[in-house]
């Protein structure tokens, strides 16, 4: 049965594939968009819409049911790594980390930059850990926990956080994504990145007098109600200054290469162990925290910061989970019905100039994105893909690796059923669509390297003598 996969695919129409993959944007678009319906229902409604052609065109179920597990397969590592994201916070929580991070960013972050100031930081410690995700899970649940004090938006406030975080992911050379960019290309991490710096620099800097100009809107921050936040935060009784300690066992450990699910865990432990130097949870309450996430004392009058410290745990990464599992599902099939590779071949067999080649391969990016909301795959497949069109046109191919990272992995986040904008939008409780406007150096760094291809500013050839 697995015999008829590559026949179907290598046939696939082009005409029929955009037809095929207009559809499953339809479908989610229009009950997301227009129903309001939760991105696991628009996702499950398209695979039974590929399922129904993949049946239509004479493939079984069995072989469709193992190329959706095939496409989680591929995905399971972040799978995994939410379960431990989700431990890790709850553990955070209740040693004090957060909270006394939050504590002591009252006092340091000006209500007037304090969009800067989001951008900045979590730019810095994006890098150094790089991880987005965790960089949104830790110190961008702090700053949206500061928003209200400081009478800031809280979508513009995640909108820089969610910039800072992917900043940080892109150009760190700890990076997941870096490491896959430039090594499906076949270039040097450290050569990768020097040339993302063309367009992320400019993006960081465009970015920063943007959110500039809307500082003005934290101006009348309100500074009694940071003091009365303040006081909140010391009755929750989390707030030590050991208590960062947990945050500089994660950058030590990650600067140190060391695998991301073991600095977590290592996080987990060291926060356990702050935990219990200044509180005593039983082996029970324990275990409802790390499981349902920590939650203060009843009995303590904490206002807005009750809500604020309420946070973490494994269940609250099921919604996360369950949506990546369908999105890695649906993700399989376009690839086993041949939808993304007729799209892939149909855009690659007509372009003749750098920039040409370089706006589709940014907009196979950014489709895969849309279609499956993994960016993997969406490095993955368009560096596969549009490779050998960039040797014909004897561009370096750290050219393609920019593109993909410009078009790919910043462009995740703004995707309301992609993994990590169903990730931030439950982690920062602020839907994609209301941040989406202010995630500045994410779609900058989009315009900007298709500015630089048509342009021609920064592209490299290789010499065909070399060739």
């Amino acid at each position: 049965m697995s015999t008829d996969s590559p026949t179907h695919s290598s046939q696939l129409d082009p005409k029929l594939a955009f037809f095929m993959a207009g559809i499953v944007l339809l479908i989610m678009g229009v009950t997301m968009i227009s129903f309001g319906w939760v991105p696991h229902l628009s996702l499950l409604l398209a695979i039974f819409f590929l399922l129904l052609m993949g049946m239509m065109r004479g493939l079984s179920f069995n072989h469709l049911q193992s190329e959706m597990a095939a496409g989680v397969v591929s995905g399971s590592g972040a799978i995994y790594l939410f379960f431990f994201i989700g431990l890790m916070v709850a553990a955070l929580m209740m040693s004090g980390a957060i909270p006394t991070l939050m504590y002591f960013g009252f006092e340091l972050i000006s209500p007037r930059f304090y969009y800067i100031s989001a951008f900045v930081l979590t730019s810095i410690i994006g890098i150094a850990l790089g991880s987005s995700l965790t960089t949104v899970a830790t110190l961008g649940v702090a700053f949206i926990g500061m928003s209200n004090a400081f009478d800031a938006n809280v979508a513009i406030a995640a909108g820089a956080v969610v910039s800072g975080a992917f900043f940080g992911d892109k150009m760190s050379p700890l990076s997941d994504t870096g490491t896959i960019a430039s090594s499906v290309v076949g270039i040097d991490l450290f050569e990768h990145l020097r040339n993302m710096m063309y367009t992320t620099v400019p993006a960081w800097i465009i970015t920063v007098l943007l959110f500039w100009m809307l500082s003005g809107e934290t101006h009348a921050g309100n500074l009694y109600q940071v003091t009365v936040l303040q006081g909140q935060l010391i009755e929750s009784g989390l707030v030590y200054n050991y208590a960062v300690l947990p945050f500089i066992v994660l950058v030590v450990l990650a600067l140190l290469r060391v695998n991301a699910i073991y600095t977590i865990i290592c996080t987990i432990i060291s926060a356990l162990i702050i935990t219990y130097t200044h509180s005593s949870p039983s082996i029970e309450q324990l275990g409802g925290y790390l499981f349902a996430g920590y939650a203060p004392a009843e009995d303590l009058k904490l206002g807005e910061v009750g809500g604020m410290l309420s946070r973490g745990g494994i269940q609250s990464m099921f919604f996360t989970q369950t949506i990546v599992i369908l999105a890695l599902s649906l993700g399989g099939l376009l690839k086993t019905l041949g939808v993304l590779p007729a799209l892939l071949a149909g855009m690659r067999d007509k372009l003749t100039t750098a920039g040409q080649a370089i706006f589709a391969a940014a907009m196979s990016a950014l489709s895969i994105n849309v279609l499956i909301g993994e960016q993997y795959l969406s490095i993955l497949l368009s560096g596969t893909a549009f490779r050998p069109t960039f040797e014909s046109l004897s561009l370096h191919p750290k050219n393609l690796s920019r593109t993909i990272e410009d078009a790919g992995t910043v462009i995740n986040p703004l995707v309301p059923w992609s993994v990590c904008g169903v990730f931030i939008s439950q982690a920062l409780e602020v839907p994609v669509l209301e941040y989406l406007p202010y995630a500045f150096f994410c779609y900058l760094s989009l315009l900007l390297t298709v500015f630089f291809g048509f342009s021609g500013l920064t592209i490299q050839k290789v010499k065909k003598s070399a060739a």
